[in-house]
């Protein structure tokens, strides 16, 4: 079907090595340059769709670091192994508006990318992968014409050579992760950290190392510009827990979640009817569900709340209830976080309740998941919409009162925060939900669902400039389970924190070398933007310890670090300066290896 539609470019499969002809099969993954078998055919070029920069956080979990050196280890053994092609996924991260993530997915994704979900650089990802490009584009003559050989050089130690009228190019891999190697290639001695690549521009002089980071490592932050704490320009609206008689329709069966919302709303009610004998205080509601989350009312009182996760989406509740003599409304408000994203059979796929059982105080189970149940889809607040000024005064509103309340609907107005940069809403105070700005859905959140480190997987979530107006922007949540909108802000995101660690082993920066080249290694500070480097958080050049993320002086530090770091970098977008005894006035250790570090402050 794909061939017949003669589109005129290639087509390319992801992940399926046996893509007939003329379709391109292509790699997908982290590190294509180790696992991808190669083209199914001579006349095919290797293709990597997806090399991950990162990965798709999901609720519950920590961000999925990759670090710049990983990424760059990969790229250039896949460019030395020829490889054509190499598409980041994803070099700019993103932000899953509305109900557009899949099953458990934050709404941020991606973040670690090296231009994160707001546009921002994120370094040193973006700068060293810079570095890679530029080394792997000087050598595109060889790349491109010249005939590849490969050898061993150690047990874990490669060559790749590129040799041609027009030049030479040479990749020298340590595939070692724990060791550092020292190889022989072409009676000379070259050393490689554990798990790392040397190209060799002219197959002779080493111009880049995947493992040796030049770029400045930058630390974002939030400069919060609005707190929403003032309890006067809160208003609340309570959404209703439909009973058995307000259903929409009825069957004999706990329904499909997906086929019966088709994807219009997270929010599916099941209602039912039950009689029972006598008042009772020691029963038990036992509930199985595919749905990713399960609110249970009876009677109108909610008695608990369940969630699955990511890695077990299986959701089941057990609670106690207390039941009335006759008739008792059994409401069950099942949500899903997203559909699921991929696998076989799809279309098989279901969601929402399975079964639900109720176990008396004398331990006798009597399972109703074929009793009449009656169904709601979605929040009536979706229904009419008043998420959005045209359905604002389809409700009553009214001040808020106690900020735990489930299925409670929020809404305020509030002023954009000054400048053009992107604007960040801090639900950290929330519970779950979805958000809604000036009508627009800025996503799901998820406050409540700790990671194992005690700590939401996100609290931060993205406001793009064009849904804001200068003044009066509307802002309206939805409230599942409890929170309190008073300690909502909103604020800017910026890079206000840059560092630079560069050692005296560290290879010129590669879009230094050229006609006026810089043979020693240097450090490049940049405040994003138009933003100047207003202090020095701390600089020191010998033995400093530590990291951009924590540090001290070491035995050996010049004296003159700082004044030097404050002289070249102070009141400046931009800085450098050569890690050399010279450039600090005198070598403070003689004869030991020394290294730069300089953390500054931007403004």
């Amino acid at each position: 079907m794909a061939v017949g539609l003669q589109t005129g470019v290639p087509w390319v499969m992801c992940k399926q090595p046996d893509a007939p002809d003329p379709v391109i099969n292509a790699c997908n993954g982290k590190n294509c340059g180790e696992t991808f078998t190669g083209p199914n055919s001579p006349n095919k070029p290797a293709v990597w769709t997806e090399n991950w920069t990162s990965f798709y956080q999901v609720f519950g979990e920590e961000p999925v670091l990759r670090s710049a050196e990983d990424i760059a280890f990969a790229v250039a053994l896949w460019i030395a192994k020829n490889g054509s092609f190499v598409n980041y996924y994803m070099y700019h991260g993103g932000t899953n508006f509305a109900r557009t993530g899949s099953a458990f997915v934050t709404t941020s994704y991606f973040d670690q990318a090296p231009l994160d979900e707001y546009g921002l650089i994120r370094q040193p990802k973006w700068g060293h992968l810079r570095e890679l490009h530029i080394a792997i584009k000087q050598g595109a003559e060889p790349l491109l014409l010249g005939t590849p050989t490969n050898f061993s050089l150690g047990q874990q130690q490669d060559a790749y050579v590129f040799q041609g009228n027009l030049g030479c190019i040479a990749f020298l891999s340590n595939s070692d992760k724990r060791t550092a190697a020292s190889v022989q290639f072409r009676n000379s001695t070259y050393e490689l950290p554990r798990r790392s690549i040397s190209i060799l521009s002219d197959c002779k002089n080493v111009i880049f190392n995947t493992a040796k980071v030049n770029a400045q490592y930058g630390e974002r932050s939030v400069s919060m510009a609005q707190n929403l704490d003032v309890k006067e320009s809160w208003e609340e609206f309570m959404d209703g827990v439909p009973s058995f008689a307000q259903a929409s329709f009825k069957t004999n069966a706990l329904s499909d979640q997906i086929g019966v919302a088709k994807d219009d709303t997270d929010y599916l009610w099941y209602s039912i009817s039950y009689d029972h004998a006598t008042n009772d205080s020691g029963s038990k509601l036992h509930v199985d569900s595919l749905g990713n989350v399960v609110h249970a009312f009876v009677n109108g009182m909610h008695i608990g709340t369940a969630h699955g996760s990511h890695k077990n989406p299986i959701t089941t509740l057990e609670a106690p209830i207390s039941l009335i003599s006759g008739n008792n409304n059994i409401s069950l408000l099942s949500v899903l976080v997203g559909l699921p994203d991929s696998g076989a059979f799809m279309e098989h796929k279901v969601a929402g309740l399975r079964r639900v059982i109720i176990q008396d105080n004398n331990n006798r189970s009597e399972d109703i998941s074929t009793n009449s149940w009656g169904y709601q889809i979605g929040l009536l607040g979706e229904q009419l919409g008043i998420y959005a000024q045209d359905g604002l005064e389809k409700v009553n509103w009214k001040s808020i009162g106690d900020p735990q309340q489930p299925l409670t609907w929020y809404k305020t107005l509030f002023d954009a925060p000054e400048g053009n940069d992107s604007v960040v809403l801090n639900l950290g105070s929330m519970g779950k939900g979805e958000a809604w700005i000036n009508g627009e859905n800025i996503g799901r959140y998820w406050i409540s669902f700790n990671t194992a480190k005690g700590r939401p997987s996100q609290t931060l979530y993205h406001v793009p400039r064009s849904f804001l107006k200068p003044s009066g922007n509307l802002l309206v949540l939805f409230e599942e389970i409890g929170g309190d909108p008073l300690q909502i802000s909103f604020g800017t995101p910026t890079i206000s924190r840059i560092c630079g660690s560069v050692s005296d082993k560290h290879l010129p920066p590669v879009w230094s070398l050229g006609k006026n080249r810089n043979s020693q290694p240097s450090m490049h500070l940049q405040c994003a933007g138009r933003g100047t480097i207003s202090s020095i958080e701390f600089a020191s050049f010998g033995t400093p310890l530590g990291d951009c993320a924590s540090y001290t002086t070491g035995s050996c530090h010049s004296v003159q670090s700082r004044s030097v770091a404050e002289e070249a970098c102070l009141g400046k977008n931009r800085c450098s300066m050569t890690v050399s005894a010279d450039k600090f006035g005198e070598d403070p250790c003689p004869g030991t290896s020394k290294s730069l570090l300089v953390v500054v402050n931007c403004s």
